[in-house]
Parts: structure tokens; C-alpha cells; sequence
């Protein structure tokens, strides 16, 4: 039980911590580079996915 605890103080204070530095133009620049890495990263999943569930198809079609 005090781990989940220390985890759940150290969760918390983490997101004070990010909250604070992302009110600096150092911590928006940060930021704001790491929510473009995470949008190319989700497109990049989403168009192998896509072709994935599309190669499984013309699979499943010609059989």
C-alpha cells in the first residue's frame, strides 16, 4: 500500500512539475516538440495499420 502511494505522490508531482516548466518558453518549446513527435508517431501506427488491415483483405479476397 505505500508504494502505490509513493507512486501515485510521484505521479502527481510530476504533472506540478511539467504544469510549471510548461508556463516557460523553454517548457512550451519542449513541450510542443513532443506533442509533434507523438502526432508523427501516431500517424506513422495508424498508416501501418491501415495498410496491414488492407493487405489481410486482398488476402482474404483472393482466397
Amino acid at each position: 500500500m505505500k508504494s502505490l502511494f509513493l507512486l501515485a505522490v510521484g505521479v502527481v508531482g510530476g504533472f506540478a512539475v511539467a504544469h510549471q516548466f510548461n508556463k516557460t518558453p523553454r517548457g512550451q518549446q519542449f513541450f510542443g516538440g513532443l506533442d509533434g513527435n507523438v502526432k508523427s508517431f501516431r500517424a506513422a501506427v495508424v498508416d501501418g495499420y491501415k495498410a496491414r488491415e488492407a493487405e489481410l483483405r486482398t488476402d482474404r479476397d483472393e482466397s
